[in-house]
């Protein structure tokens, strides 16, 4: 055997004992390559005097470094008790990053928002993490639930008849599941409205695969029904002052997809004319992106849109992507990743025996695969825009960072269920090797079955 062909099968050796899922592994390292290669192109506006697009890339890299240590990190140290336990703080570390944003301690606005905490030259994008912390969180607080250890209710209710209700089954699910639910619901709402409805729904839907009663679902909705009605109306009431920029945005955004007005309507050079070709300079563009990209692109740097469209880099990178890579080589290869994505977070879930991990393990795939879907959705126009990046591959360092925090922890818990689904597909192979015999003795001395003296019909 030659010394190229042992080192060939040295790293197959290795990469074969991979524990964590290797498709995961597999999508991981394909949108990290297609968050390299497009952000170098993408960020020509982001360029000034003292920063290059070299600077920019090389922030990346180093954006990715973090993000890969992170990952490495979840796989090799955290076991799925440390994440258990580390989990319980979800809660209460994202209240602490919301109510900073609330009372505006070190925070900055942008994009006419405020979701941004400085942590020295550090910009943490709170929502980012927030979603994470808040999934892994409410997985914890459901297998708490199932299996009765909310220790703390227990205890102060043993100890005070006058909290003796704490240690009711639907007060537990009150105190732990659905005020967390509310409160980082109405937090976000106060600086993104799309980002509230974003991410209140992804803890439902985390809730309800974790087994949360339907009723208590339905009465959940509809009480944030209820609260999105009475602050819509608190705003109109005060004759537009209160939470006047988040129901300004949401009205111009609808009403621009449902009712667009045209620029030739206005008077051109005048307030409400620049408003309205600033309002639509970005959408269109992307569409026109999309149009321009066709089926197999421009090419690698041959976007013209980027220097149209202002956040092209991070709100409407898809439209980038099929602009200089198409449909054949851009947007079809990245559904594919994040519904793959999907569908193994599904069979892991099926193979797991710990209820806590089915959860984050459905919760984490189904808010990566879910804010994909909604960033390209908007993208084409199906959609107002909301601020949803393209998860691992739009640039910003928060959101990077975050899904990285999500994808080790994935990785980690796909260990427990990775036994089960190889002993599956070993089974399944000695299936369809004992349902076909003829085949199977023919391949392994080297012959058709014609060659072996069989006759074929």
């Amino acid at each position: 055997m030659t010394r190229s062909a042992t080192e060939n099968k040295g790293i197959w050796n290795w990469i074969d004992r991979i524990q964590g899922d290797k498709v995961i592994w597999m999508i991981l390292i394909l949108l990290i390559l297609y968050s390299t290669v497009t952000i170098f192109s993408s960020t020509s506006q982001l360029a000034t005097l003292e920063t290059s697009r070299l600077d920019i890339f090389l922030e990346q890299i180093i954006t990715v470094g973090i993000g890969m240590a992170i990952v490495f990190f979840c796989y090799f140290c955290l076991r799925i008790g440390w994440i258990r336990v580390l989990s319980q703080l979800g809660f209460f570390v994202s209240a602490v990053l919301l109510l900073m944003l609330l009372f505006r301690i070190g925070t900055v606005e942008l994009n006419n928002a405020v979701r941004i905490i400085m942590i020295g030259k550090l910009q943490l994008n709170v929502y980012e993490f927030v979603k994470i912390f808040m999934i892994v969180y409410l997985a914890w607080a459901i297998h708490a639930y199932k299996s009765g250890s909310f220790w703390i209710a227990d205890q102060l209710a043993a100890r005070s008849r006058h909290l003796a209700f704490l240690a009711r089954a639907g007060w537990k699910r009150i105190i732990y599941i659905y005020i967390p639910i509310i409160f980082v619901t109405l937090c976000i709402m106060e600086g993104g409205f799309s980002s509230a409805m974003f991410i209140g729904t992804i803890m439902i839907a985390t809730i309800l695969i974790g087994g949360v009663p339907v009723k208590d679902i339905a009465i959940l909705v509809a009480a944030g029904i209820i609260a999105i009605g009475g602050s819509y109306m608190l705003y109109k009431v005060s004759g537009e002052k209160i939470m006047a920029g988040r129901w300004t945005t949401v009205e111009s955004r609808i009403g621009r997809l449902f009712n667009p007005q045209p620029a030739d309507e206005l008077v051109e050079g005048t307030k409400e004319w620049r408003e309205h070709i600033d309002d639509i300079r970005q959408p269109e563009g992307a569409k026109i992106a999309i149009k321009e990209g066709g089926m197999f692109g421009k090419g690698p740097g041959k976007s013209t849109q980027k220097y149209s469209v202002a956040l092209i880099f991070s709100d409407y990178m898809f439209s980038f992507i099929i602009e200089e890579y198409g449909l054949i080589f851009g947007a079809i290869p990245l559904i594919v990743l994040y519904i793959s994505l999907l569908a193994r977070g599904s069979l892991i879930v099926r193979y797991c025996d710990n209820e806590y991990a089915k959860t984050v393990i459905a919760g984490l795939t189904l808010v990566i695969a879910a804010q994909a879907m909604m960033h390209m959705f908007i993208n084409v126009g199906l959609g107002p825009l909301t601020g949803q990046t393209l998860p691992m591959i739009s640039h910003g360092n928060s959101s990077f960072i975050a899904f990285s925090i999500a994808f080790g922890i994935l990785l980690s818990i796909s260990k427990m269920a990775k036994k089960k689904i190889d002993q599956a597909t070993r089974e399944a192979e000695s299936l369809i090797a004992e349902s076909c015999p003829a085949e199977t003795s023919a391949s392994e001395d080297g012959t058709e079955p014609a060659e072996s003296g069989q006759q074929t019909v």
